[in-house]
């Protein structure tokens, strides 16, 4: 078998666009690693509530990021300052539709499918005795700053007036 130079085959990452019939917007049909990778970070720490991942948010930034990414849309710091009124915009317009219609299925489908392993994978290690280790290790040190300020501001004869308090309302017997 001949070998052959990566260099010689002049590659380069592919910019086809789709246009969205009668407007001016461009949809790219392929994004790279690094921005799909950003995509679906930014988006899962959007969607995070309490510790969980908030299915309608999960879509809703998901589709908005989308957007931003894929087409030749801009938008201004302003405009991006309240996104869930900017995702209501696109996607009660049809905005949001028209450019998941001009997207490549399998980018889609493949984004889709990575998000959604993203989540059951971060919600199996939450489970994991590594991840309550982990908890525990990540938040000690504002736990014991927490106990310390306690401990700097225990007054024994305000907590024996307590006892005195307790013991007199339970009849003078002992609590």
């Amino acid at each position: 078998m001949n070998k052959i130079t990566y260099s010689s085959l002049k590659l380069k990452i592919k910019d086809e666009i789709s246009k969205i019939d009668g407007t001016d917007i461009e949809v790219k049909q392929y994004l790279p690693i690094e921005d799909k990778n950003a995509l679906i970070n930014i988006t899962l720490q959007n969607a995070k509530e309490n510790g969980i991942f908030n299915p309608l948010l999960v879509d809703a930034y998901f589709h908005l990021y989308l957007t931003i990414l894929y087409t030749n849309i801009n938008f201004t710091e302003k405009q991006k300052e309240e996104p869930m009124k900017l995702y209501d915009v696109l996607k009660s317009n049809g905005i949001i539709d028209k450019v998941i219609m001009h997207m490549n299925e399998d980018e889609y489908n493949n984004l889709l499918n990575y998000i959604n392993q993203e989540i059951e994978t971060l919600h199996s290690y939450k489970n994991t005795i590594g991840s309550v280790i982990r908890d525990i290790i990540d938040n000690l040190p504002i736990k014991a700053e927490e106990m310390q300020k306690i401990v700097d501001t225990f007054d024994p004869e305000k907590f024996q007036n307590v006892l005195n308090f307790a013991k007199a309302a339970n009849g003078n017997r002992d609590i």
